[in-house]
């Protein structure tokens, strides 16, 4: 596809991707926005305009949360319209450029969802190797590792958009030379760069959702930096598991990609040893 709009040939944010997010633009309240190459789309001001047929009081929310709450069916439609408005000479975008689009330098990013509540998922074999042999260099997997989801939950209320200063935490953790723990800051601080994936349906309490319904579940994606303090999370982890020093900060980026921009990036999945259990 090609674009009538003026877009750098390296742009994360081509005409296949245009995902969702929350900004502001001229002092305003925040709304839903959709980024394509050095623009967001204002979908409030397309709505008032008549162009888009979306509910009042869903596109001039802080959060993605009502849009989502429109079911995928609906919100991928605004994406595909977009998309072929984007392709198409006698636009109405390009009639109405002035009032729906605003350069990404003139406007404010938030948080794009209101998070209530999020887990933490040991999910790759690289991710889960990497980060065991910080702890324990020759024995990196616990035996359960390829039997289930490992995971535990974090603290959603401490998670900010990407760029946000970080505080290096202080607390407790003993040196090797040590024979007692210290409190101090942490000398041992990184990042895990992770994909977060926002749930954008609800399940009833008491029901399972199968791995075959799962995708119907799932809105769409995005970067999660999974900020650790090493020295604290190795004094405190035995015997329960990440605490202070997992869930004081985690970065995510502003922009939600959908999971129908990504079905052209399908690749097999590594063969599952053992066999899942039913």
């Amino acid at each position: 596809m090609t674009t009538w709009l003026d877009i750098s040939s390296n742009s994360d944010f081509s005409i296949y991707n245009l995902p969702f997010g929350i900004f502001s633009a001229h002092k305003k309240k925040p709304q839903v926005g959709v980024r394509i190459g050095d623009y967001v789309i204002d979908l409030e001001q397309t709505r008032k305009l008549g162009l888009l047929n979306i509910p009042r009081n869903i596109c001039n929310q802080s959060s993605l949360n009502p849009f989502i709450g429109l079911g995928k069916k609906r919100t991928n439609a605004v994406r595909i319209q977009l998309q072929e408005w984007l392709i198409q000479e006698n636009s109405p975008l390009k009639r109405y450029f002035d009032h729906v689009f605003h350069k990404i330098e003139n406007v404010k990013i938030y948080l794009p969802v209101k998070i209530g509540d999020y887990t933490d998922f040991y999910s790759s074999i690289e991710h889960a190797t990497n980060a065991g042999k910080i702890f324990r260099p020759d024995n990196p997997h616990y035996p359960n590792w390829k039997h289930l989801p490992i995971a535990y939950h974090g603290r959603a209320s401490s998670i900010v958009i990407s760029s946000t200063p970080i505080h290096r935490p202080y607390g407790q953790y003993k040196p090797l030379d040590s024979p007692i723990p210290v409190f101090s800051a942490t000398k041992e601080l990184d990042f895990e760069l992770e994909i977060g994936a926002i749930i954008g349906r609800n399940s009833e309490h008491g029901n399972s959702i199968s791995t075959t319904e799962a995708e119907e579940y799932v809105f769409g994606l995005l970067l999660f930096n999974d900020w650790s303090a090493r020295d604290i999370q190795r004094w405190e982890t035995l015997p329960l598991g990440p605490f202070l020093g997992k869930n004081f900060a985690s970065s995510i980026s502003p922009w939600v990609v959908t999971l129908e921009a990504l079905e052209d990036f399908r690749v097999e999945s590594p063969k599952q040893e053992p066999v899942p259990l039913p």
